[in-house]
């Protein structure tokens, strides 16, 4: 597997059709400007990424890094592009794929679009308390529904850095072959919020639609996009890169 090494992140830089499923346990998490700023300041966050099996570039800042730091270009992988690639594996070779996260209602929404075009695949769904910190009964619940499922596939869609976070301080409970964490992706499985339309995506502008959809979004670029350009600028300039 191919990487860009990023300020001490292995950053993926292969086609993804080379990550591929086996018996050991493997963590996809995925970082851009956002998740890099937060990880500056939460050390869980950041050993969680840094200790990733793979991690994606979902970001055109992070493409934009690589580029100015290490001469590479590299492909954004979004967190919807490795669930469309992670579920045709699962259908193709009759797999488990369990979705932990959102609400019940949302859930429901996943289950009928997604049962109706992969017929091989086997789902389990279950829906953890709305809360920011979790309990150790929480924890125990969700532990149990993950495993007694024996998911070939684990989906996190509790947003980050607190699905990241979990896997990171629970992967040794975890009975999952793999263990992918997407965030917002559920929401655009169920269409109770809608990715940005292709032609946009093709002119890296899918951050800007975005911001455009929750104010919060919109307060999370205007406070990370210029902190991120600075960290770009401090270590092009004052930071050299080791060899890639």
């Amino acid at each position: 597997m191919n990487t860009v090494c990023l300020n001490n992140y292995k950053i993926f830089n292969d086609d993804i059709n080379t990550i591929f499923i086996n018996n050991e346990q493997t963590i996809i998490n995925t970082i851009n400007a956002h998740s890099y700023i937060v990880a500056k300041s939460d050390d869980v966050f950041k050993n969680a990424l840094l200790e990733s099996d793979i991690l994606l570039p979902d970001g055109e800042g992070i493409v934009l890094m690589a580029r100015t730091l290490m001469g590479k270009k590299i492909k954004k992988i979004a967190g919807a592009d490795i669930h469309s690639y992670l579920l045709k594996v699962a259908n193709d070779k009759t797999l488990k794929c369990f979705y932990l996260g959102a609400s019940e209602s949302t859930l429901k929404l996943i289950k009928n679009k997604l049962s109706k075009n992969h017929t091989n695949i086997t789902f389990g769904f279950y829906s953890p308390p709305f809360k920011d910190v979790f309990s150790e009964s929480d924890n125990r619940d969700m532990l149990n529904k993950v495993n007694e499922f024996a998911p070939d596939i684990l989906f996190m869609g509790m947003t980050a850095p607190k699905q990241e976070k979990w896997v990171h301080n629970h992967k040794d409970q975890i009975n999952s072959k793999i263990i992918c964490s997407i965030g917002a992706v559920f929401d655009f499985i169920a269409e109770t919020k809608k990715r940005a339309p292709e032609w946009v995506i093709n002119l890296k502008l899918e951050w800007l639609y975005r911001s455009f959809t929750a104010w919060r979004l919109t307060k999370r670029y205007i406070y990370s996009t210029p902190l991120f350009l600075i960290e770009v600028y401090k270590l092009k300039y004052f930071k050299k890169q080791p060899n890639d």
